[in-house]
């Protein structure tokens, strides 16, 4: 890959880093290391505090990429920052190296699409690759004329994902002001972070709450400030990231024990239920009219909300107290109508 289309990449990573509201100031050494991180480099170079300055300077002054970004270095918080509020290169037009780091970044992706490692993000890969397939010019308007991309929602709280992920490598402990979802109250949570979790298109952080030493679950659209609190800690022994989500749908771990789940679809669903597997403990029976599946795991409420997103076609066999939580439901529901 020509240089060229490296240093596009590590724009973008220190405009982004250096926009960043939360973590104001970075310095030389923070944006160095960001990109070091952030970049698969396949030489396995390390990314240089001069090669940093250099493209600060072309980020400010080269014509070419016409970003004429505002970066300035306080000599009080010893850090770069834009004088430019609001600023970012995301709000600038694609040129045409643009375009071209970003197929060349496509095709590099498609490469691994079979690997273990990322194939759990092989549907966003598909898309990117789809997209960059379907035209040459990415800003093509047109393309909605004929082409529908399905239009996810952006995660509420993903800004947090970098801190989170360096709380977690680092073993340090944090400080969450954390949103109450019942009242909107705020409070102040200190939390040992775990592990990162997506589900639904939203994220969550599972960590040890130090109030009560209890492995909570907590929702990054509710953080409304992060703070590293310089304290290490050591990682419950009880916790296996591998392990504690192994009978859950969802996000719930409730500590409860898992229990055999008997659902039967009809024929209309029985397909789906083939191609798209409730949870990979699912097996399936054929039967009269339609399919049977067999689960191991934990009763939560996403459970209930998946076998209710189902509606008419499907039943709960077992167990028995699932069947009339789900009848309940139903009758509330329809007492609705």
């Amino acid at each position: 890959m020509p240089a060229n289309k490296y240093a596009l990449l590590r724009y973008r990573i220190i405009d982004k880093v250096i926009s960043n509201k939360y973590k104001k100031y970075p310095s030389l050494e923070d944006l160095r290391l960001s990109c070091e991180e952030e970049l698969f480099n396949s030489n396995h170079e390390n990314v240089s505090a001069s090669t940093i300055e250099k493209d600060m300077r072309a980020m400010r002054k080269e014509a070419g990429l016409g970003y004429y970004a505002p970066i300035a270095y306080s000599k009080e918080f010893k850090g770069y920052y834009y004088t430019e509020e609001g600023y970012s290169i995301d709000s600038m037009p694609l040129n045409d190296e643009d375009i071209e780091a970003i197929k060349f970044a496509a095709t590099t992706l498609s490469q691994f699409q079979n690997i273990d490692l990322f194939k759990q993000f092989g549907s966003a890969i598909d898309k990117i690759i789809g997209r960059v397939s379907i035209s040459d010019n990415l800003e093509d308007k047109e393309i909605e004329n004929y082409v529908q991309f399905e239009d996810a929602p952006s995660a509420k709280g993903s800004e947090f994902l970098s801190h989170l992920l360096k709380a977690i490598k680092e073993r340090e402990e944090i400080t969450l002001n954390y949103k109450s979802f019942a009242d909107e109250s705020q409070k102040n949570r200190t939390v040992q972070p775990y592990l990162l979790k997506e589900y639904r298109q939203r994220w969550y952080v599972i960590g040890l709450d130090a109030q009560d030493q209890k492995i909570k679950t907590f929702g990054l659209d509710r953080i409304v400030t992060i703070e590293y609190t310089d304290k290490l800690f050591r990682i419950n022994s009880e916790f296996d990231p591998d392990t504690y989500f192994k009978y859950s749908i969802g996000i719930t771990n409730d500590n409860s024990k898992p229990q055999i789940i008997q659902l039967r679809f009809n024929l209309q669903q029985s397909n789906y239920i083939k191609s798209q597997p409730l949870h990979k403990s699912q097996t399936l029976k054929e039967i009269k009219n339609g399919i049977e599946a067999k689960l191991k795991l934990i009763v939560s409420p996403e459970l209930i909300m998946q076998i209710q997103s189902f509606g008419p076609s499907v039943e709960v066999i077992s167990p028995i107290e699932l069947r009339k939580k789900i009848k309940e439901n139903l009758k509330n529901t329809l007492s609705n109508y």
